[in-house]
């Protein structure tokens, strides 16, 4: 086939997949910036909604400019608790009462791995996590660690296939604390087996702490259902929470009266307003918040659960499933020929709402493609990611970002893998 005969048949494939997407409807709800081609960048930051300054307004001068300090009485201080039920229902597989929004994920990752530790006991003195983790939990792991005179035992996990079942299996032993994994690698997109692996841990009297970054709100997720223990999260990315929006984290209800949070902060405390001495954990989930709630921040998360909610999980992962399937399509059409090599799992069902392409030109690449309004993002050491958040981006914008990588390589002069 000729090039101009494939870029025309990817053209067609792509208007006909968006002129059928049950999900096209919702494009029009996202800010769409002037001088941007092609946005793929949606499982890092998602883009704004555009009631998001409307109900910054309304917020301002109704609930905080009318009611003032009245709005914690009111309204406030139960806000991390229905943000969570909403998400857990809509996002997470998880009943009520198990999930909050607050802090950031690295505070919430730290919290839930250490209170982790101190339930499974002192007789218990390793950690297991995977070499190719996001770089906060595997921070966290080494810090805590360090901390509390354990062992880290690391998974040494294939960036194409993730951490598997047999080599968690092979990690777990009867001295593992807390097992702690990414669901959704965030450098491949492959999608852990996390309800075998939790069976595991569970198997040894490990317990599991899930990190949810790259799967909440593209990927559906079942905690309940899984026996997971702890997870943690952000809602920036698929959830289009804003720069900086606050995180979640999940404890099942099982572990909850027993929990000991390591950073025991006001307003977690049985009766926040007593003031008075000592640390009485509340009851609940409420006991894994620490400190005052970021209300303000919490603004657009309210919007984007209204659109999760309103679009079904199921249909946001078929549609994020034909969105990657379509880009790996055109991937081999247009880049496979230029060396450009496959760094994501070609098997839909392990795979999560991004696909990442690998050449050693992806670096000095990655700067000219975002100069013309083209946004991937780069993963060291040659990656490129194309973050397709479902709900936001069409078939058009991602074969116009992906012609625009192919207009690039045949440009430029570093050297090429044929």
């Amino acid at each position: 086939m000729s090039e101009v005969a494939s870029a025309s048949e990817l053209t067609g494939r792509a208007t006909a997949l968006d002129a059928d997407d049950p999900l096209a409807r919702f494009l029009e709800l996202f800010v769409e910036s002037p001088d941007v081609v092609s946005y793929l960048d949606g499982n890092s930051l998602g883009r704004p909604l555009r009631r998001t300054a409307e109900d910054v307004r309304l917020f301002a001068e109704e609930e905080w400019g009318s009611r003032l300090i009245r709005g914690w009485d009111e309204r406030w201080l139960d806000e991390p608790l229905l943000l969570g039920d909403r998400l857990g229902a809509a996002c997470l597989g998880a009943a009520p009462g198990q999930t909050v929004v607050a802090d950031s994920t690295t505070v919430n990752l730290y919290k839930l791995i250490r209170a982790a530790i101190e339930l499974a006991g002192r007789d218990r003195t390793e950690i297991v996590a995977d070499t190719d983790n996001f770089p906060t939990d595997r921070y966290l792991v080494e810090g805590i660690a360090a901390e509390r005179g354990l062992t880290v035992r690391w998974i040494d996990a294939d960036p194409l296939t993730g951490v598997t079942t047999a080599q968690a299996a092979e990690a777990i032993t009867e001295q593992t604390a807390v097992v702690v994994l990414s669901h959704v690698a965030y450098r491949s997109g492959y999608i852990a087996d996390a309800r075998a692996v939790t069976g595991l841990a569970h198997r040894a009297g490990a317990l599991v702490v899930w990190d949810l970054c790259h799967s909440a709100g593209a990927v559906p997720v079942e905690l309940d259902a899984w026996g997971a223990d702890f997870a943690a999260g952000c809602t920036y990315k698929y959830l289009n929470g804003g720069p900086g929006s606050p995180a979640f984290a999940y404890v099942a209800a099982r572990h909850q009266a027993a929990l000991r949070q390591p950073v025991q902060g006001w307003l977690g405390r049985r009766d926040a307003f007593e003031m008075g001495p000592g640390y009485e954990p509340a009851d609940g989930i409420r006991r894994f918040i620490s400190g005052t709630p970021p209300i303000f921040a919490m603004l657009p998360l309210r919007g984007m659960l209204s659109l999760v909610e309103e679009a079904g999980i199921s249909a946001i992962r078929e549609k994020s499933i034909a969105l990657t399937e379509f880009a790996i399509a055109a991937h081999r059409e247009l880049l496979e020929p230029l060396g450009v090599t496959l760094a994501s799992p070609e098997d839909a069902s392990v795979r999560g709402g991004h696909v990442t392409l690998e050449h050693p030109a992806f670096r000095e690449l990655t700067q000219r493609l975002w100069d013309r309004g083209v946004i991937p993002d780069f993963r060291a050491p040659q990656g490129l990611r194309l973050g397709l958040s479902p709900l936001s981006t069409s078939f058009g914008e991602t074969l116009r970002g992906i012609e625009a990588v192919r207009e690039e390589l045949v440009g430029t002069d570093l050297p090429r893998v044929i």
